[in-house]
């Protein structure tokens, strides 16, 4: 209740706040965009596309030209004239969904032998299963009641309905609907009603396509159509009209206009107007984009403050650059713009921002659609091969393919050309793979700056963190060398099982390493620290659960001191959650003769917050594992396994996994990776003669001991 009562109090107010900050940035980055626009716009202009022509303009002079418009609108009917086209029916979908199918029926078949579930937690694990979340309910219950030679007529009809039908049927996309509506026609009429209604359902779940659009082969068939359609030339004649006043200007007419040199430029408040309203509307559009597809970004104010200021130098950069000359904007960094929003925000804000600069480069640029396209290719290309966890290497890297990127699109349109330059565009090439280079450069030193002021979680500072001779590891091996050992097993285990799930393992390993620095204050108050006094006796259990709880507070307050990312500190905390110190709690009980009316729950519990991450909850898992075996030392593989099911158990039964994203069966691939992990760690040995007192006294109870091995029956060690 208090957490809650917290958790209220920190964000009321926050929709006026949200509101006013994300109305100031928009208004600052559209003040900007406008700015440069406006400063990009010289002399005067005559008409636009859309525009009312004020009267008949005809043509001087006769003229025979290569009509960009009307060669793109043949190319582009020729490209709609291609139907698309699909693979050819893939046998290994129809394998694979068969072999589902048969790991579903299995299951459910262990499901319904249980003897010890109840009904309701059957229908749960049912359910659970991925394909049958939308089961029907009375489904459900079919699954359960049907005797087993109803069930095995039931699972006998699944197979083969399922293989007959993804073997003999061509099933696209969005046919699979229309497949599915047929099944209970194919269902063997000598079925009962149930037992049919059943097999259709099972069976319509594990319908899957088998054919596919095959895009590439459609683009190749579009593309070869539309390279078939030659340069389309129109001629004009002398005293043609051009365009007729009183109507709209289009496309074809404005290109004539621009061939026969006849559009001037006129600069007034009405393009001063249109560009603040473009300005605008495209940074409208970019908030937009970014609420639909990474939200988090506009309520994290950091990260959108951060956003913003990347952005505006940006665009102060294209405004001081693409004027000044062509070959500029093949120098211009728009890989570094990519690179650095894909590192600090993600790779779905840094296409929306390449797509925001772009725009307003193309303006700039001419306005040109060659600009705008170099721009966001560039970028685009560079963003995207940048790597998940990068090396110092990785931003030159990625920013030579953006650079590449720049020639391909530089070389398409100078192809388009009756006539090339082969020294200007050699020119353009070289300045496109010098800005690349620039971009890697200009990235690095802007994740080095702007990493300590806006708190940034990069590879690069994770790397820095994760070294051995880091002040507070150093710290750690010199005061509290048990500890070290601890988190060093912590971390080996948790990065393991992060790599086979799909989390940020470096982010993992890094988080492992600091998440019990707090014991840096009161090592010996830890059982791994200890040289055989336990100062715990003689405490009462509420004071020994404030010490062990004190842990954390200190943790935190030692990553302040050292400077570490957030994301990084929320592992000291997380990695315990709300989770109970069980050992003390039960010596508190055993005082209060078990009435639990005497003993305050909430002194013996973490103050959490439970774990927010797959990280995170990896560590918590990867804490208790390794305290409890090493306490426990297991002689078995079985035993081992009990006690990893347990923690987990534990964990999921006190709702501590309640608010990360981990899946069941990702907490399966976790459970397999520590079980085989500590499987290798605390193997069994050959034991030498005068061992075995040694190993009897080592295994002696001790209360931190006990505390480790707490953890299995619901609470952590400290």
């Amino acid at each position: 209740m208090r957490q809650e009562a917290r958790r209220q109090r920190r964000f009321a107010g926050r929709p006026r706040q949200w509101w006013l900050r994300q109305l100031a940035l928009a208004l600052l980055l559209a003040a900007v965009a406008t700015f440069a626009l406006l400063g990009s716009i010289s002399g005067e202009y005559d008409l636009a596309v859309g525009e009312v022509v004020p009267q008949d303009i005809r043509a001087p002079r006769e003229l025979t030209y290569i009509s960009q418009v009307l060669t793109q609108k043949a190319r582009s009917e020729a490209e709609r004239k291609v139907t698309p086209i699909y693979t050819s029916p893939d046998p290994a979908v129809a394998r694979r969904q068969l072999e589902r199918l048969q790991e579903v029926l299995a299951f459910l078949t262990a499901v319904r032998s249980d003897p010890y579930a109840s009904d309701a937690q059957k229908r749960t694990w049912v359910l659970a299963v991925e394909e049958l979340r939308d089961l029907p309910l009375n489904e459900v219950n079919t699954i359960l009641a049907l005797p087993d030679d109803a069930w095995d007529r039931v699972c006998r009809e699944n197979r083969q309905l399922l293989n007959e039908i993804m073997r003999q049927e061509t099933i696209r996309p969005q046919d699979v609907n229309e497949v599915r509506g047929r099944l209970p026609a194919l269902v063997p009429l000598d079925l009962p009603q149930d037992e049919a209604d059943l097999v259709a359902a099972l069976t319509a779940r594990f319908i899957a396509p088998n054919t596919f659009y095959d895009e590439a082969a459609t683009d190749q068939a579009r593309q070869q159509a539309a390279e078939a359609v030659g340069p389309v030339f129109r001629t004009v004649r002398a005293g043609e009209i051009i365009a007729r006043g009183g109507d709209l200007l289009d496309e074809e007419e404005l290109e004539a206009l621009q061939e026969l040199g006849l559009t001037g430029t006129r600069w007034d408040w009405g393009d001063a107007m249109a560009i603040a309203l473009f300005a605008i509307a495209t940074t409208i559009l970019l908030g937009l984009y970014l609420h639909r597809l990474q939200p988090e970004i506009l309520n994290n104010a950091r990260q959108e403050l951060l956003m913003t200021i990347v952005l505006i130098f940006f665009i102060v950069l294209q405004h001081l650059l693409i004027p000044s000359g062509p070959l500029l904007l093949y120098l211009y960094p728009a890989g570094a713009l990519g690179m650095l929003l894909a590192a600090t925000c993600g790779y779905a804000t840094a296409i929306g921002g390449l797509l925001y600069i772009g725009l307003i480069g193309g303006w700039i640029g001419g306005p040109s659609l060659m600009a705008a396209v170099i721009l966001t290719l560039n970028g685009i290309t560079a963003a995207l091969s940048l790597p998940r966890h990068e090396q110092t290497s990785s931003p030159f890297r990625s920013g030579l393919l953006g650079g590449m990127a720049g020639v391909v699109a530089e070389l398409a349109f100078s192809a388009a050309e009756v006539r090339v330059d082969f020294l200007p565009t050699l020119t353009a090439i070289g300045a496109s793979l010098t800005g690349g280079l620039i971009s890697g450069g200009l990235t690095l030193g802007a994740l080095f700056l702007l990493a300590p002021i806006f708190d940034l979680t990069t590879t690069f500072r994770l790397l820095e963190l994760s070294n051995p001779n880091h002040p507070l590891l150093q710290r750690l091996l010199r005061e509290a060398p048990g500890t070290f050992h601890h988190v060093i097993m912590v971390a080996s285990m948790a990065e393991q099982a992060a790599e086979r799930i799909g989390a940020d393992a470096l982010l993992t390993r890094t988080g492992a390493y600091y998440h019990d620095i707090g014991k840096l204050e009161h090592p010996y108050f830890f059982s791994e620290n200890q040289q055989g006094n336990n100062p715990h006796l003689g405490l009462a259990p509420e004071v020994s659960a404030a010490i062990i709880k004190a842990h954390v507070r200190d943790g935190l307050a030692l990553a302040r001191a050292y400077h570490l990312p957030a994301r990084v500190r929320a592992f000291i905390p997380e990695h315990h959650g709300t989770m109970r110190i069980y050992y003390f709690y039960h010596q508190a009980l055993e005082a209060a003769e078990g009435d639990t009316q005497r003993v305050d729950e909430e002194l013996f519990r973490y103050e959490g917050p439970p774990p927010r991450s797959k990280e995170t909850a990896l560590v918590m898992l990867a804490d208790a594992a390794e305290a409890a075996t090493r306490a426990a030392r297991p002689s078995t593989p079985e035993a081992l396994a009990a006690i990893i099911d347990k923690i987990i158990r534990s964990r999921i039964d006190d709702h501590q996994l309640d608010e990360c994203p981990l899946t069941m069966r990702e907490l399966h691939i976790v459970r397999d990776t520590y079980i085989e992990v500590l499987r290798g760690l605390y193997h069994n040995r050959v034991r030498y003669p005068g061992e075995e007192k040694e190993k009897s006294d080592e295994r002696k109870p001790s209360p931190q001991g006990e505390l480790a091995l707490g953890a299995t029956a619901g609470g952590p060690s400290g």
